[in-house]
């Protein structure tokens, strides 16, 4: 069975064995595959031998409970992030202020879902953020392994960026999600709607869309010819500045 005929991988991150439970059953009955974790040391053994981006135990997507017994999630999504995993990540709490979901999408989180909730909205951000992610699903030029931009390459299976001295910038998931809707749309204005359609449109969503951008900006500055790649439209979005070849 080929990785695209198997059943996607879902782990579920709570420590609350029947909430744990209940979600599990949701996306099995959905015809996922679900692995559990009540902590976070079992969240990462689930993804310790993720060495290249890939896994033997392939993982899709993460739902990850904010407050558990040894840590926090935002800290473990920052954690994940900066160690170059870009799996997707929804994060779910019974928080529901405006700043921890800011917070929460800084940090490198997908989504964010506040408890209570129905079974079938988490379902529908599961489907969402999987389509989005999926590799069929990824910008023109089907098969190609690499996006070429400005001076940079972007791996479109690993999820990084190739310098010129292929040197190598690992991407949060959000970053790549940003870069995969650029470069479908070389030298076009991309609104902050279409580069985050699955949002909506709040001050809090505007500032973490404009946090992001400015991150990628500053990644895509180090190498020479990269400084001025995204340029803002004033009240319309941004554009990426340049063509994309496919490799």
């Amino acid at each position: 069975m080929s990785d695209q005929e198997k059943p996607e991988t879902i782990v579920v991150v709570d420590d609350d064995r029947d909430i744990r439970g209940l979600i599990s059953a949701q996306l099995r009955q959905e015809r996922y595959q679900v692995l559990e974790a009540g902590n976070l040391a079992e969240l990462f053994d689930l993804l310790a031998d993720r060495g290249d981006g890939r896994a033997e135990r392939r993982v899709d997507l993460v739902v990850l409970d904010l407050n558990l017994p040894d840590g926090d999630g935002l800290s473990a999504c920052r954690e994940l992030r900066a160690g170059g995993v870009a799996l997707p990540i929804i994060m779910v709490t019974a928080r529901s202020s405006a700043v921890d979901r800011v917070l929460g999408l800084e940090l490198g989180a997908d989504d964010y879902l506040t408890k209570p909730f129905e079974p079938r909205e988490l379902l529908a951000r599961v489907r969402n953020l999987l389509r989005r992610t999926r590799p069929a699903s990824w910008v023109r030029g089907a098969g190609a392994r690499f996006a070429r931009f400005g001076p940079w390459r972007l791996d479109l299976f690993q999820r990084r960026l190739i310098a010129p001295d292929d040197s190598l910038v690992m991407l949060s998931s959000s970053e790549f999600r940003l870069l995969e809707r650029f470069i479908a749309h070389p030298n076009g204005v991309v609104s902050r709607e279409e580069l985050a359609p699955e949002r909506k449109a709040t001050v809090a969503y505007d500032r973490s869309i404009d946090l992001q951008i400015s991150r990628l900006r500053q990644k895509l500055a180090a190498a020479k010819g990269g400084e001025d790649l995204i340029i803002t439209v004033r009240n319309e979005g941004y554009v990426l500045a340049s063509p994309v070849d496919y490799e």
